[in-house]
């Protein structure tokens, strides 16, 4: 709009000032030789300013044909640039899309359309990384550090060529040299930064990484939990030589980044050596109502030396008292309480993080408790078998890397503060935590054997008479009929002490909940000899009488001056003869269940018998 106007108003200008030459008075008059030429003033002007056109016009002309020959070089010249942008612009297209035979093409086109141009020397030297010419593109990449202008991307292909083959020292060199090159750098820094962690040259590191951050390429949020990380890594480090200056500088990483449990856990330790036991419970109850962390506990634990064991449970019950229901604080106090031989506080804390959040830590303490406790291996089988199907425990997890101990760097990628305190994902995703019954926190009773799978002792026991006789056997042995009935008697306990008895697994039977229902040792003792001294006199009551086969046997026995068998010695009484004082006490078994005998015992001409494991 205004341009409108300015033209508007210089029209008028010259209309006016036309108009004001019209209106002036007289002729303008030229003579030249006798000839006189008079005209107004207007049409002078008029044909002043077409003359001067003219001239103009003619110099234009004249110029223009002596320079002809530059101005048909630079056509010529921008046409040949045009033509190897068009090329350039091909070849990047065809990188892009993974066509390298293609992109090699249009890369040399342009390099020799495009004389010294960075951009197409660039194309060549990622066609040949894309191509695997790993030669030809480091060869590429040192031909740029000869331009100042390309000597950081010479640096950067050369820091990437070096990472691919897995050179870090090269890698180092050239992120250094590009940091150097351009401070401001954000990959030479962050890769300079990185590869000083890894090599846990943090003196160095510090200093990076304070280049970093005045060059602006972090925000002051990272840059503090960064040197955080850094100072605690060097604290580690210097905890041993240094300590004094570990102290320090874990403090320092501590009031930067309070839920960096790490950091506490040095410097406490470390206040704890120097008897500042306070300092020392401030440092790690402040981290702990944030993260709590199990490295935590144990410091607290042990936050003032030559405490016994329930100095320590109290102490670490008032530390997880300060951030309730926790599955740290519950495990931590039932590890302090198993230390303690606290059973029964334990099996508390550990009942509720099984009923919270089951975890494989809390299944191994329980199956530790049932062993320090009563010994039983039983239930300690059981509690490992659920801590193999149980969910995993946190650990320090970065780039798929599981470490108990926490690392300042991922020894993977090389980045900073890469771990963190979470349970581990891809590692038996299936596992899920199953039903626990009451039963299982309750202590166990003394297990017993069941009356189903001994061996009845009146089966054992053979009654015989004072009636019975001694016979020859055929390898000439003379025996009674007293000792073949002990004998068959014998092969029929032993027959039935292999058989395994088929109990029907009912209510309680079967499961953990029976041990409840379990008699004592003394009263099974006691049943056992009333069940023996009944089925004594049921025996002697209901013996039968000798027939008179047996007496005329025992008369030609005698009279062939054979010596009649003894009596039975089993101590047994006749029928209807009164019980006495003087009477043998017959044993039930060959000797007591828990004795296994010995092996001069078993011999080929006595009788099999049994013999009893508990």
């Amino acid at each position: 709009m205004i341009r409108v106007l300015i033209f508007f108003a210089f029209l008028f200008a010259a209309t006016m000032g036309f108009a004001w030459m019209a209106d002036l008075p007289g002729v303008v008059s030229i003579s030249w030789q006798g000839y006189v030429w008079e005209k107004p003033p207007v049409i002078v002007a008029v044909l002043a300013g077409m003359g001067l056109i003219a001239v103009l016009l003619a110099i234009w002309f004249i110029l223009t044909i002596l320079r002809s020959p530059k101005i048909a070089s630079r056509f010529f010249q921008r046409r040949r640039k045009d033509k190897g942008f068009d090329a350039l612009s091909s070849g990047l297209i065809a990188l892009g899309t993974g066509n390298a035979k293609l992109a090699r093409k249009h890369g040399l086109d342009a390099d020799r359309l495009l004389k010294d141009e960075p951009a197409a020397k660039l194309l060549l030297a990622q066609t040949a990384q894309l191509a695997g010419r790993d030669d030809e593109a480091r060869e590429r990449f040192e031909q740029m550090l000869e331009d100042k202008r390309t000597r950081a991307l010479g640096l950067h292909g050369l820091f990437i060529e070096a990472e691919r083959h897995q050179e870090p020292v090269a890698a180092r060199h050239y992120a250094e040299e590009a940091s150097k090159e351009m401070p401001g750098l954000e990959w030479a820094g962050k890769a300079v930064l990185g590869y000083q962690a890894v090599a846990s040259h943090w003196e160095d590191a510090l200093k990076t990484l304070e280049r970093n951050y005045t060059g602006k390429m972090l925000d002051k949020k990272t840059y503090r939990r960064h040197r955080a990380v850094i100072l605690t890594a060097l604290a580690q480090s210097l905890e041993d030589g240094e300590p004094d200056r570990a102290y320090g500088l874990a403090k320092e990483a501590h009031g930067m980044a309070l839920d960096l449990v790490p950091a506490a856990v040095v410097a406490a330790r470390l206040a704890t050596r120097k008897g500042e036991v306070r300092k020392a419970s401030k440092l790690i109850e402040s981290t702990w109502r944030v993260a709590p962390h199990p490295d935590l506990a144990e410091a607290y634990a042990h936050v003032r030396s030559g405490d016994s064991a329930v100095d320590r449970l109290k102490r670490v019950k008032s530390l997880a008292g300060q951030r309730a229901n926790t599955t740290v604080g519950g495990l931590a106090v039932a590890r302090a309480a198993i230390d303690a031989r606290e059973f029964d506080e334990a099996r508390e804390a550990l009942k509720a993080v099984l009923r919270s959040e089951p975890v494989r830590g809390a299944f191994l303490m329980m199956a530790e408790l049932e062993e320090a406790e009563h010994g039983d291996r039983g239930r300690m089988r059981d509690w490992l078998s659920r801590a193999v199907h149980a969910p995993l425990d946190k650990a320090w997890v970065a780039d798929g890397i599981v470490s108990r101990e926490w690392q300042a760097v991922s020894p993977v990628t090389g980045k900073l503060d890469a771990f963190d305190w979470k349970t581990p994902t891809g590692m038996d995703d299936d596992l899920a935590g199953e039903v626990i019954e009451d039963s299982m926190f309750e202590s166990p009773a003394l297990p017993i054997v069941s009356a189903s799978s001994t061996v009845q002792t009146s089966e054992a026991a053979i009654i015989v008479s004072d009636d019975d006789v001694s016979v020859p056997s055929e390898t000439g042995v003379i025996t009674s009929k007293a000792d073949d009935a002990r004998t068959e008697a014998a092969a029929t306990t032993v027959s039935t002490a292999s058989a395994p008895s088929e109990v029907k697994a009912e209510g309680y039977e079967g499961t953990t909940d029976d041990v409840g229902h379990m008699k004592r040792p003394q009263d099974l003792v006691d049943e056992q000899a009333e069940a023996d001294n009944g089925n004594e006199k049921k025996a002697v009551s209901g013996a039968p009488d000798v027939s008179e086969d047996d007496r005329t046997e025992k008369k030609e026995l005698a009279g062939k001056n054979v010596p009649a068998a003894p009596k039975a010695a089993s101590g047994m009484q006749k029928a209807g003869e009164d019980d006495d004082l003087d009477k043998p006490i017959a044993l039930p078994m060959a000797r007591m269940p828990d004795d296994p005998g010995t092996e001069d015992d078993e011999d080929e001409d006595k009788p099999v018998r049994p013999r009893f494991f508990n």
